[in-house]
């Protein structure tokens, strides 16, 4: 997919306040640490973005999209539990662009008492998460459509990965991760064992 010159220098601009954020936390970003950052000109980034508030919107929502992206291109499997646990692997800090992309969401999920509009992307990235681990479950459990008990499953799953998500941050990169893929293999087992046992994998919006 091309790129307008505009959208190239907003993903430059929000890369470079995420690197800020990583390395000195977001009360770091400013228009001249980010503007240093992407190699632009503090006139540039107003231009793009008149306000931290936005820029930092901006750059919550381009990690979403990321991410997403990476879950729909999950390739189809005739084994459920192995498709949903390879799409999940692409939310969990495992490797060095999702653990850098997990950091930053903590970062700037502690920074919505102050940015109502940061609190609404997260609320809406947990939405779609939610939708897909329903789907996931209903697809394990081989329903037809999601029911009460799948959507129950569904948030077992959510808070499970999120909270392995953060011990995971407490061990050094390059640690065995394998640990943290196990208990998320077994909840999979564990809900298609415990429903019909469907294969079908599910498309991810």
């Amino acid at each position: 997919m091309a790129f307008t010159p505009r959208e190239e220098r907003k993903t430059r601009l929000a890369e470079a306040a995420w690197q800020v954020i990583l390395e000195h936390g977001v009360s770091a970003v400013s228009v001249r640490t980010v503007a240093a950052g992407a190699g632009m000109s503090v006139g540039s980034l107003r231009h793009l973005f008149p306000s931290q508030s936005e820029l930092l919107k901006f750059s919550a929502e381009l990690m979403v999209e990321r991410a997403t992206a990476r879950v729909s291109a999950t390739p189809l499997s005739p084994d459920g539990v192995a498709y949903a646990l390879a799409a999940i692997r692409e939310l969990m800090p495992l490797a060095p662009e999702t653990r850098r992309e997990f950091e930053i969401s903590i970062a700037l999920i502690s920074e919505t008492p102050a940015n109502p509009g940061l609190a609404r992307i997260r609320d809406h990235a947990h939405e779609q998460l939610l939708d897909l681990f329903t789907r996931i479950a209903a697809m394990l459990r081989n329903e037809p459509a999601p029911t009460p008990d799948s959507r129950c499953h569904a948030r077992r799953l959510l808070a499970l990965v999120d909270g392995l998500g953060l011990h995971l941050l407490h061990q050094p990169l390059g640690d065995d991760t394998g640990w943290a893929i196990e208990i998320v293999r077994d909840e999979l087992l564990r809900i298609r064992d415990g429903g019909a046992g469907g294969q079908q994998p599910v498309q991810s919006r």
